[in-house]
């Protein structure tokens, strides 16, 4: 196999993110990570090296496909890889066939990450960079800008569903934003509402303005002008920090989990499912808080975990969610996915409502730092154990 390592271009075109993992000896292990994440990938006839420049040169773009590829592996299913394009041809145990286009929202070329052009907000410039990149597929699959052989021309692609996999890179905050910009660029979803009379109500929202005078339409997902995507995959933790915390190396984790449980269910009855906020010292360096609440006929909330990454359970899917797009022409059956990590969210015409089936447990975000009693002391203290214990 190719080794991803081995610089193949020159040293000032190195991606700062490729550099600080090769020159540091405690990213060894993290290398090996990333490196069995490729198994296959590399072999796909004359891209092998094309792809290794990629990865050395612009970093998180090819993580992304390096992620994906070891997903899709791990839910047995095969990519042909002798087909050129889209970048993953599936075929599931079964026999189901579909195709995925990966992408990420990246940062401007040569950009710090940090710059917001325009004036946008955080929230607003990230869900315009999701939309503008989901759009260049949809014009790739159409044919166009006189494109010669647009991804629906493809006999492979034709007459199956067509995914497309995003990841948010486009600032130093982008893997903060959870799935609130997707629910907003798919299915038209503002942020929870954290008032106390009105908690976890969502505002539905049409269009988010670029500048003055020039309105963007979100929600894509809720009619018909994205029909060409069958669905959407999206992660924030299908990232390098995915490998830091696969390697095992030494790393101190905050990690957040869904939680959700029918009020019935025996297990309600229990105090870690009592409503309101509840913290807990779990060792010298374990600390979680409980967040609980009632909503209709379940209690749903939250667990925050700060521990050392060698306490820390993480499975490659974690994370990992799937939107369905119910006007897709080709719609994506939801059962090929059987992990129990996975999220689905679907749209449902009838009701103009969304539905969000994620599991119990599901992993809604996971941070890493370097294991010091100052980044332990700053976490604990956002997340308000500092006060408590």
């Amino acid at each position: 196999m190719i080794d991803l390592f081995e610089p193949r271009i020159a040293e000032t075109k190195l991606h700062v993110s490729f550099q600080a993992i090769r020159r540091d000896p405690a990213y060894v292990p993290v290398q090996s990570v990333i490196q069995s994440w490729a198994s296959g990938l590399l072999d796909r006839n004359r891209e092998g090296d094309k792809f290794v420049k990629e990865f050395q040169s612009t970093f998180n773009s090819a993580m992304w496909e390096l992620y994906l590829n070891k997903a899709l592996a791990k839910l047995g299913f095969e990519v042909d890889f002798s087909k050129a394009a889209p970048d993953f041809c599936v075929t599931t145990k079964t026999g189901y066939l579909f195709n995925i286009e990966a992408v990420i929202s990246d940062r401007t070329m040569g950009g710090s990450g940090a710059d917001n052009p325009g004036g946008l907000d955080f929230k607003t410039r990230g869900a315009l960079k999701l939309i503008g990149k989901l759009n260049d597929k949809v014009r790739l699959y159409r044919g166009a800008n006189g494109k010669k052989t647009p991804y629906s021309s493809l006999d492979h692609v034709r007459e199956v569903p067509f995914v497309v996999a995003i990841a948010p890179f486009d600032t130093a905050l982008s893997l903060t934003q959870n799935n609130e910009l997707i629910n907003l660029v798919l299915f038209g979803l503002g942020a929870p509402s954290h008032d106390a009379d009105n908690f976890g109500y969502q505002d539905s929202i049409s269009k988010i303005r670029k500048k003055v005078g020039i309105d963007i339409d979100v929600g894509i997902f809720t009619n018909d002008s994205f029909k060409e995507i069958s669905a959407v995959m999206f992660s924030t933790t299908g990232t390098f920090g995915k490998a830091v915390i696969e390697s095992g190396i030494d790393r101190l984790v905050r990690s957040c989990r869904y939680r959700i449980t029918d009020r019935q269910d025996p297990r309600a009855r229990k105090a870690a499912w009592s409503p309101g906020d509840s913290y807990f010292s779990l060792g010298p360096l374990g600390f979680l808080k409980r967040r609980r609440w009632e909503w209709g006929g379940d209690i749903i909330g939250m667990d925050v975990r700060i521990c050392p990454s060698t306490v820390h359970q993480e499975t490659h899917l974690d994370g990992l969610q799937v939107y369905y797009n119910p006007f897709a022409q080709h719609p994506l059956n939801p059962n090929i996915f059987g992990s129990g990590e996975i999220a689905h969210n679907f749209y449902d015409i009838a009701t103009s409502q969304s539905r969000q089936d994620h599991p119990d447990g599901a992993l809604v975000s996971r941070q890493m730092y370097e294991p010091s009693k100052l980044a332990l002391a700053q976490t604990l203290q956002s997340d308000g154990f500092i006060r408590r214990i």
